[in-house]
């Protein structure tokens, strides 16, 4: 099988796995696990934070997060199909307390315009009944767009039209990553004025498991008691934060995802596909039938998922360019789409 479903399917090589059997650990509720502090330390200044806290999913990481900022019955502001609001089980309205927003991709793949963020945000003078709205909620890249990417100068008129009505803002960047590679830019570009940022090891990087959520010192204290309070509290974790030390070391590597994307997505429309023309490592393409043409894949030896009523696949360093050749052979001789 040739595995697009996900660039978390990704095995730790041995470098990695050396790094994991030789890592210093220590207990990391009771005192600190030295090589986790090392990891938060570095992932803060790479992100431009003043302090991280690792998590051991991109999910928590975005739900302490909420927890933190949102009261119960604020409204939080988000892009549709944004990962807070349809993939993490309706944590954010369940456990945060928040009541979502979904904002229009107006001002491009995965992103509003700034005057539709006002609009949604409304008068802060409203009746005492009105919704609150506190809270909005930018994602870098955004999966459900295909890996799409938030430029610099659209993040920031996007926080500062939030700023403007006294909004914080917290940006999902499991991807981020992948953000950074595609513009040229340190990640740190691209969480300017942020109050928290959370980012991911397992996606694309290699690692088996870790995210981090970022922000200032005192957010980061009262994001480690949250973590505590939704069972995060782990114990010897050095050994998956070795494993993110050296994913963090492959950043710049995740170019040559990007190039195998734009290879796949320039295949498929060879074959008649409408396959869109990718920003980073995410292809999407719609069918007739996503459920008939997903199976149709399997038969042929190629796996992918659906996303946002299309067919996503997704690039990752398991697989190889003459891996994108037989999967573009295989899809050709089955016929599709």
């Amino acid at each position: 099988m040739i595995d697009f479903r996900s660039d978390t399917v990704t095995r730790p090589d041995e470098q990695m796995r050396r790094a994991m059997a030789s890592a210093e650990v220590g207990d990391n509720v009771i005192d600190v696990d030295p090589t986790v502090r090392e990891l938060e330390e570095r992932a803060a200044a790479v992100l431009g934070m003043p302090a991280a806290l690792w998590t051991p999913s991109g999910t928590m990481a975005n739900l302490i997060a909420l927890s933190v900022h949102l009261k119960r019955g604020d409204r939080f502001l988000a892009p549709n199909n944004a990962h807070v609001l349809n993939n993490e089980l309706g944590s954010a309205a369940w456990l945060a307390g928040g009541m979502p927003e979904a904002l229009p991709h107006d001002g491009g793949p995965g992103r509003p315009k700034p005057e539709t963020v006002a609009a949604a945000i409304g008068t802060r003078s409203g009746p005492y009944y009105a919704l609150r709205t506190t809270l909005l909620c930018l994602e870098n890249t955004h999966n459900a767009a295909g890996g799409a990417v938030i430029p610099p100068h659209e993040h920031a008129q996007l926080l500062s039209t939030a700023r403007q009505a006294g909004l914080q803002v917290h940006l999902d960047g499991a991807r981020v990553w992948h953000a950074a590679v595609a513009l040229g830019l340190p990640p740190a570009a691209l969480t300017v004025g942020v109050d928290s940022v959370s980012a991911c090891f397992s996606k694309g990087l290699g690692a088996p498991a870790g995210s981090v959520v970022a922000g200032s010192r005192e957010f980061v204290e009262r994001a480690r008691r949250m973590r505590q309070m939704l069972g995060g509290g782990m114990r010897q974790i050095g050994v998956l934060a070795a494993a993110c030390l050296v994913a963090l070391d492959r950043v710049p590597d995740l170019a040559a995802e990007h190039e195998k994307a734009r290879r796949l997505a320039d295949g498929l429309r060879e074959l008649g596909w409408q396959a869109d023309t990718p920003e980073t490592n995410i292809v999407l393409a719609p069918v007739a039938d996503i459920a008939v043409t997903l199976e149709s894949l399997q038969a042929q030896g190629v796996l992918a998922l659906p996303m946002a009523g299309k067919v996503r696949f997704v690039l990752h360093r398991d697989v190889s360019p003459a891996d994108v050749d037989e999967a573009l052979r295989r899809i050709k001789a089955g016929g599709h789409p």
